[in-house]
């Protein structure tokens, strides 16, 4: 197989169908066999990331799922927001979070820091 760069599904199927090739080859390392394997693992990979990019939740979509997780209702997040109507506005996206908040989420809840500082959308 010619190597080329992963555009689109068929190129995919088809670097897939050699890596299986190669797969029951099972190359010694340094071999021609072994090289091609590598390089095209790399680039399925690449092509993974790209086509099926996971991306990160925003702060509120954080929290929400943390709240699933953990089975919390919105009265449950009063400690680490406030009042029942400040947790009520921050949920809706009428008002962002603090510095005091974020801080108390990422405690409460373990979410990471960088998660909570993201901007909303």
């Amino acid at each position: 197989m010619q190597i080329k760069p992963i555009h689109n599904e068929a190129d995919y199927d088809q670097a897939l169908e050699r890596v299986d090739e190669l797969m029951e080859l099972n190359p010694a390392p340094g071999t021609p066999e072994s090289d091609e394997l590598e390089i095209l693992a790399m680039l399925i990979e690449k092509y993974e990331e790209k086509a099926w990019a996971i991306s990160e939740p925003d702060p509120i979509e954080a929290i929400k799922i943390r709240m699933e997780q953990m089975n919390l209702k919105q009265k449950d997040l009063t400690p680490y927001i406030g009042n029942k109507s400040k947790v009520s506005e921050v949920l809706n996206r009428k008002v962002g979070l603090s510095l005091n908040m974020i801080y108390n989420l990422a405690k409460g809840l373990n979410l990471p820091l960088e998660t909570l500082v993201r901007p909303s959308r």
